[in-house]
């Protein structure tokens, strides 16, 4: 079939397909024309990128105004809301958002000369790590030496808090693992153990008078009843044990013993309407999640949870939460959380883990501690007995004679400690801290705990018991666990305290001083104005000179702002007014490196070189100056930060930064806008001269 024309009605159809063809091949062999529009359009995504980095809130307010008028307004679903930018806030130093200055002088009467300099960095560096349990930023710690005396400075940034720095600083805990003693079971004199057996005797018969009393008459007013409430089977093992076992019986007919106690029991009632299961779990947890001491951020957390639910299985759950979990216990119980009724765990957790069958895995489950994946492997009824009892303690032999110190030390202590962290105890949901020790205490670990199976070890810590749990079996692995009466902060605080060691040197306050930040923030606020009205006079002055190269260099030079800002959010650069400074003079030198490549193309233009020709000739005889220059102003960036202070050093940090950005704003994205217009504007030299 042909048309009036003579051509085939085929080849007016295969005409899109031709022309898709040939844009195709352009994209994957492209002209060299089209290798500059393709660097333009990257130039300008990574412009963009850097751009709402800097100054997120541009882009959030276009998502909004998206989501609200379209999205909601339309009733379109949530797959086409756009989501905000990360907001990565900048690090302010000690000038610009104030905090604390404080000034110490360190002892050092007692170390030899020649060691004295390796004990002053062993102080910093101590300081340093305590600080950095705290999430200070940037802390600025510096150690002097003037007239034989040494003096530490520390600059806290955003620590208002003086008593709180100070005392972050200056303390160190003693922690000590203390053993049962023998020898504190000093036999009895004859006399000691007959007046023992004999008060014990008589307590006994007090015990079941009163229990005979009751038998007559438990509701006799002159018994004093103790009802322990709703006890289950892990809180009075023996009273649940009698009870469970005599089911039915309302009155123990006879004395129920305990190793403190005899008892007159009373069941009240039995209560096995609730159930507990048995399960394990794997915990991902970020970075402000309750407990956690992970990097990870909410959603890099929710992608690893999310992967390893596509690897689990019931035969390799407790290996893949041995190897992933960040639950400090599963070094010890490889995630298994053993049996719990409701109540003892946060509501989240609890819910999804009732809801499961028996030998299900649930999908990620998000509570206050982290991402979940919970095994269900048991469920039984959850028996409770409300029980009143009549208690008679019974006589030691503390109570008939003075005895020795029951505890003695072990030889392990704090210093052993490698690293602390606060994890929760899932049954009971409290906070605790897991701690990993050294080779040589791992070794020391191993053997206290295999010589006290099935006895007690005392943690102590600054001289008070916290701790005295029972040894079930040797630990060989170096983990221990302190379970104290404390909540999450203490527990956070004695971590900290133990991973950040011991000062080897006595160090005594000189000085304190809160700074505050609105002389910072006045002078930061004065040198940004001052930094917009040069940008400015520098942005009409290039285009007004240099006509439509100037533009593209004021362009480029609002997009080496945002490549410098951007820079300095992503690796954290701490922002002192010094560095404010320094960011400011390195737009200077950018716009330098502009002026001399404009200089050699417009000699090049004036030698009635072609435009494209003078662009790359101007580029080419400048590139010289400009490398030299810069990399000798690289060089003063280094020595200024090797040897100076922290100020000075917080200038040159970021004028280097500037100083590499300009380069590549110069050479590379100035570069590539004029080689895109140049072509545009062949005819029109008078917007190049």
């Amino acid at each position: 079939m042909t048309t009036r024309r003579g051509r085939s009605f085929f080849y007016y159809v295969s005409v899109p397909f031709v022309w898709l063809g040939k844009a195709l091949s352009r994209i994957v062999k492209p002209t060299s024309r089209g290798k500059v529009r393709w660097a333009v359009l990257t130039v300008l995504i990574l412009a963009g990128l850097s751009g709402f980095l800097a100054y997120p809130q541009a882009w959030d307010r276009g998502a909004d105004a998206w989501n609200t008028k379209v999205v909601d307004g339309m009733n379109l679903p949530g797959g086409f809301k756009i989501p905000h930018f990360a907001n990565v806030p900048y690090r302010l130093g000690l000038d610009l958002q104030g905090g604390t200055h404080l000034v110490y002088e360190a002892d050092t009467s007692d170390i030899v000369p020649s060691e004295r300099d390796a004990a002053m960095e062993g102080v910093r560096d101590v300081i340093e790590r305590r600080v950095n349990a705290f999430g200070v930023a940037e802390p600025i710690i510096q150690t002097n030496k003037a007239d034989d005396r040494w003096r530490i400075i520390v600059e806290l940034a955003g620590v208002r808090d003086v008593s709180e720095a100070i005392r972050m600083i200056g303390e160190t805990p003693i922690l000590e693992f203390k053993e049962e003693n023998p020898v504190s079971e000093i036999p009895l004199t004859p006399e000691q153990q007959k007046e023992l057996e004999t008060r014990n005797a008589d307590l006994k018969k007090q015990a079941n008078d009163t229990l005979r009393s009751a038998l007559i008459n438990p509701n006799d007013e002159k018994l004093a009843w103790e009802n322990l409430g709703s006890v289950g089977e892990s809180q009075y093992p023996e009273l649940w044990k009698w009870a469970d076992t005599h089911r039915g019986a309302k009155l123990a007919g006879t004395l129920v013993e305990d190793p403190e106690y005899w008892n007159v029991l009373r069941v009240n009632a039995r209560d096995d309407a609730e159930k507990e299961i048995k399960a394990s779990h794997i915990l991902i947890c970020w970075e402000d999640a309750q407990g956690c001491g992970e990097p990870l951020t909410k959603e890099q957390a929710l992608e690893q949870i999310t992967a390893l639910r596509g690897e689990v299985t019931a035969q390799n759950f407790a290996e893949k939460a041995k190897a992933n979990s960040t639950d400090g216990s599963v070094s010890v119980n490889d995630g298994d959380l053993g049996w719990f009724g409701e109540g003892m765990m946060v509501k989240e957790f609890q819910d999804a883990a009732f809801a499961l069958k028996n030998g299900e895995i649930s999908q990620p489950v998000e509570s206050p501690f982290g991402y979940h994946l919970i095994y269900k492997t048991g469920e039984r009824p959850l028996v409770r007995y409300d029980l009143d009892r009549i208690a008679f303690k019974k006589v030691t032999a503390a109570d008939v004679a003075p005895q020795a110190d029951p505890w003695k030390n072990t030889g392990l202590s704090g210093k052993h400690v490698q690293r602390a962290q606060v994890e929760f105890d899932q049954t009971v949901n409290r906070p605790q801290v897991l701690l990993t020790f050294n080779e040589e205490g791992k070794t020391l670990f191993a053997e206290l705990t295999k010589r006290s199976v099935g006895k007690l070890i005392a943690i102590y810590l600054d001289g008070q018991a916290i701790s005295i749990p029972r040894v079930q079996q040797e630990i060989a692995d170096g983990n221990a666990v302190i379970s104290g009466d404390f909540d999450v902060k203490e527990a956070k605080l004695l971590s900290q305290r133990l991973n950040a060691g011991a000062l080897p040197v006595p160090i005594t306050l000189l000085s304190q001083q809160t700074i505050g930040a609105s002389l910072g923030q006045d002078s930061l606020a004065k040198s940004l104005n001052a930094g917009l009205i040069g940008f400015l006079i520098v942005v009409v002055f290039m285009t007004l000179y240099y006509r439509l190269p100037g533009l593209i260099a004021s362009l480029a030079l609002l997009m080496y702002t945002g490549f410098v800002l951007a820079i300095f959010k992503l690796l954290g650069i701490t922002l002192t007014l010094s560095g404010v400074a320094g960011v400011i003079l390195s737009i200077g030198m950018a716009v330098d490196a502009n002026i001399l490549i404009f200089e050699r193309m417009k000699e090049e233009l004036k030698n009635a070189r072609p435009l494209d020709s003078a662009i790359a000739e101007g580029f080419k005889r400048a590139w010289t100056s400009i490398y030299d220059s810069n990399i000798s102003s690289l060089i003063t960036c280094a020595i200024l930060y090797t040897f100076t202070s922290s100020s000075v050093r917080g200038f040159a940090v970021t004028l280097a930064i500037g100083i590499v950005v300009s380069m590549f704003s110069a050479i590379t994205v100035t570069r590539t806008l004029l080689r895109l217009v140049a072509p545009w504007t062949s005819n029109s030299r008078w917007l190049f001269k």
